[in-house]
C-alpha cells in the first residue's frame, strides 16, 4: 500500500479495482485509490477502508486515468458566461487551454473580440460581443486569472495570450490589420509588456497566426486577416524572444501556401547561440488534398529537435469530419470565389452573387484548379447531403445531384442547392485523417502531439469533444486485432502527462499526491457510439444549435480537483453551481501535499 498520512486515514471517495495508469506511461495495475481533499491520498493493491467515506465508486473492469488535457480550444467567450464547459468535461477533459490562434478577450473590447472571433471561429458575432462586454471586468492578464477563477469553472483552465488580442489593443484594429501599418516604437514596447505581465501571471505562452485564410468579421475591416498576419520579422522576434527567455510556448499556425513560411517556423524552435523556441504548430494533418505532405512532417519535426530545437505538431487524432449549412463553411476561405461569398453578410446581396454567371465561372476554375497548397480537397463527389427540404437529394453528393440534373457542373448543382434552401440544406465531407494506417503512425509519433479539436468553435461545423476516447478506441481495436501500434499506457501518457509536463502546468498524473483530475472509462463501451453526434442548445448563444459527441455509457465518472463533475454520463449538482476546476499557472506546482499531509509510507 502506498498512502499519505498523519493520522488515520479517511477519504472523501474510493475508487476500488479500477485499472489505474498514472499518466506517466508506466504499467497500469488494479488499485484502490483514495481521494482526500482534493488530492490521491492512496493507492493501494488492498481494499481501503471505507468507513465514513461518503462516496465509493466500483470500477472493476473500468480504466481510472488521469483526466485528459485539450490544448487547442476556442472556449474564450463561452467561459465567459457559460464556464462550467461541460462538453468537454463529459468526455473525460479536465484540463483546457485557452488562447489558441492568436485569439484571447485578455485586452480587446466587445466590438473588436467580435470582429476577430466571429467568422474566423464560427461564434455569432453578437453573442461574442454581448458575453465580453456584460462580463469584461479586467485589464492585465493577472485580473483576467482572478476574474475566471471567480466563475464556477468546470474544467481547469490554462491559457495563451493572443497575438492579434494585444496587437489590436495596441494600434486599433484598423491599423493592426493594414499591410503599411507597423507598431510604433511605443506600440512595440506596450505589446511587449503585455506579453510580459502575461508570462509572469502563468500564461503558457502566445500564440500567433500566419495562416491567410482566417478572416475578421463585422463592417469596417471585414475580410481583412487577423492582425498576427500583419506582423513584420522584427515585432515576431522581438516577442518571441521574451517566450524563449522564459521557457514559454509559441503556438502559432503557418502560411501554409507559402512552404519557407513552414520550414522557417519549424526551425524557428532552433537554440543555437540563443534558448530554444518551444513551438507548437498546426497541424499534422492527413490531409486528402495532397496525400504526401504528410510524409514531411514527421522528418520536419525530428530534424529540428535533433538538431537542439523543441517543436511538436498538433494534431487531431481523428478523421476530420466538418458538416456544412449552405455555403457557411471555413474552407470556403481559402479561394477566391468561396470568400467573396463568405464577404457578403447580407443573404440578399450573397444570393445575387451566387446566381451571377461570371462568379459560378470563376468558383468553377477555383473549384477545378489542381495546384496549390490547401485544405479542402475541392471534390463535391465527396461531399454528401444529410439534410435538406428537398427530400430526393439527401444521401447523395452534389456531383451525383448535378448528373441527375442534365450532367450540371458539381459547383453549379452545389450553388443551385444553396439558393433553392439557404442553411437548410445541410451536408458533410472528410477533409483529413481518413486513412487509419496514417493515424496509427501519427499518434505514436515523438514530435507530434494530440489536440487540435476546436472545442468551442465551430458549433454547427465540428464536433471533436471527445477525440481522446476514440483514440483509446482506435489503440484497443488494433491490439484486439494482433496489430497493435501503442500500449493503451503510452496512448494514456500522450492525452495526458505528456502534454502536462510540455507545457509545465500541473495537470495529466494520477499519482500518490496529485490533484484527483480523473476519468474512469469503461473499455467495453469504446465502441461506435463514440461517432455518433447529435444536437445541444447553447443557452448562452440565443439557443443556436451546436453539433456535440454523446457516448454517457463510456464514461462512467470525471472528477475535478476530488469532485464529481459528471457520473454515469450526467452532470452532478455542481457543474455551472460551484467552481471545480482553477486556472493552472504555467511553470507553477501546487504547495507538495507531503508538506501539508506527512511522510510518504511504502508498505506491502
Amino acid at each position: 500500500m502506498r498512502a499519505l498520512f498523519d493520522e488515520p486515514v479517511t477519504f472523501d471517495t474510493i475508487i476500488r479495482n479500477g485499472r489505474w495508469f498514472d499518466g506517466t506511461g508506466a504499467p497500469s495495475a488494479v488499485r484502490n485509490l483514495g481521494i482526500r481533499d482534493g488530492h490521491v491520498v492512496s493507492i493501494s493493491e488492498d481494499e481501503l477502508d471505507a468507513t465514513g467515506c461518503p462516496q465509493v465508486i466500483d470500477a472493476v473492469g473500468k480504466w481510472v486515468l488521469p483526466g485528459m488535457l485539450d490544448i487547442h480550444t476556442h472556449y474564450d467567450i463561452e467561459v465567459l458566461g457559460g464556464p462550467s464547459l461541460a462538453e468537454s468535461l463529459r468526455h473525460g477533459v479536465t484540463t483546457v487551454l485557452l488562447g489558441s490562434c492568436s485569439l484571447s478577450t485578455v485586452y480587446v473590447d466587445g466590438v473588436d473580440a467580435g470582429d476577430i472571433f466571429g467568422r474566423v471561429e464560427a461564434i455569432p458575432r453578437e453573442h461574442v460581443i454581448a458575453a465580453v462586454d456584460r462580463h469584461k471586468t479586467w485589464t492585465t492578464g493577472e485580473e483576467y486569472i482572478a476574474a475566471l477563477e471567480s466563475r464556477p469553472l468546470g474544467p481547469n483552465v490554462a491559457a495563451f495570450i493572443g497575438h492579434s488580442d494585444m496587437r489590436t489593443a495596441t494600434m486599433g484594429l484598423d491599423r493592426a490589420t493594414r499591410k503599411d501599418e507597423r507598431p510604433t516604437g511605443s506600440e512595440q514596447a506596450q505589446m511587449e509588456r503585455m506579453l510580459t505581465e502575461a508570462l509572469r501571471a502563468g500564461f503558457v505562452g502566445m500564440s500567433s497566426q500566419q495562416l491567410l485564410f482566417d478572416k475578421l468579421d463585422g463592417e469596417v475591416c471585414r475580410s481583412r486577416t487577423l492582425p498576427s498576419t500583419y506582423a513584420k520579422p522584427r515585432e515576431l522576434r522581438r516577442l518571441k524572444s521574451l517566450l524563449r527567455r522564459s521557457g514559454r510556448v509559441l503556438q502559432s499556425g503557418p502560411d501554409i501556401t507559402n512552404p519557407l513560411n513552414v520550414a522557417s517556423q519549424v526551425f524557428q524552435s532552433l537554440g543555437l547561440v540563443r534558448n530554444p523556441l518551444k513551438t507548437s504548430l498546426l497541424s499534422a494533418a492527413d490531409v486528402k488534398s495532397n496525400p504526401v505532405a504528410v510524409k514531411l512532417l514527421g522528418p520536419l519535426a525530428r530534424l529540428a529537435n535533433r538538431l537542439g530545437g523543441n517543436f511538436r505538431w498538433q494534431h487531431l487524432p481523428v478523421p476530420f469530419e466538418v458538416y456544412a449549412d449552405g455555403i457557411d463553411l471555413v474552407i470556403f476561405e481559402e479561394f477566391g470565389s468561396g470568400a467573396a461569398a463568405l464577404h457578403l453578410a447580407d443573404e440578399v446581396d450573397r444570393n445575387a452573387l451566387l446566381r451571377d454567371e461570371s462568379y459560378r465561372r470563376r468558383f468553377r476554375k477555383d473549384y477545378d484548379a489542381r495546384f496549390g497548397m490547401r485544405v479542402w480537397h475541392r471534390d463535391f463527389f465527396d461531399a454528401q447531403i444529410v439534410a435538406c427540404p428537398d427530400v430526393s437529394v439527401i444521401g447523395k453528393s452534389f456531383g451525383e445531384v448535378g448528373r441527375e440534373r442534365g450532367g450540371l457542373h458539381p459547383v453549379d448543382a452545389f450553388l443551385d442547392l444553396v439558393l433553392e434552401h439557404g442553411k437548410g440544406l445541410r451536408w458533410r465531407t472528410t477533409i483529413s485523417n481518413h486513412r487509419p494506417e496514417v493515424l496509427r503512425k501519427l499518434a505514436a509519433d515523438p514530435g507530434i502531439q494530440m489536440g487540435f479539436s476546436d472545442a468551442g468553435a465551430h458549433l454547427r461545423n465540428m464536433a471533436f469533444y471527445n477525440m481522446g476516447l476514440r483514440l483509446l478506441r482506435h489503440v484497443q481495436d488494433a491490439a484486439r486485432s494482433g496489430r497493435p501500434f501503442m500500449t493503451v499506457e503510452q496512448a494514456v501518457h500522450r492525452l495526458t502527462g505528456e502534454l502536462a509536463d510540455w507545457y509545465r502546468i500541473d495537470a495529466g498524473h494520477l499519482r500518490l499526491g496529485d490533484r484527483a483530475d480523473l476519468v474512469i472509462v469503461d473499455p467495453e463501451r469504446l465502441d461506435d457510439t463514440l461517432d455518433r453526434y447529435a444536437e445541444e442548445p447553447v443557452e448562452q448563444y440565443g439557443g443556436l444549435s451546436r453539433m456535440v459527441n454523446r457516448n454517457d455509457d463510456t464514461v462512467a465518472a470525471v472528477f475535478v480537483g476530488g469532485r464529481a463533475v459528471f457520473l454515469d454520463g450526467r452532470p452532478t449538482p455542481l457543474v455551472g453551481a460551484e467552481r471545480t476546476g482553477r486556472f493552472l499557472r504555467a511553470a507553477h506546482k501546487a504547495p507538495a501535499l507531503l508538506a501539508q499531509n506527512g511522510a510518504l509510507a511504502h508498505a506491502g
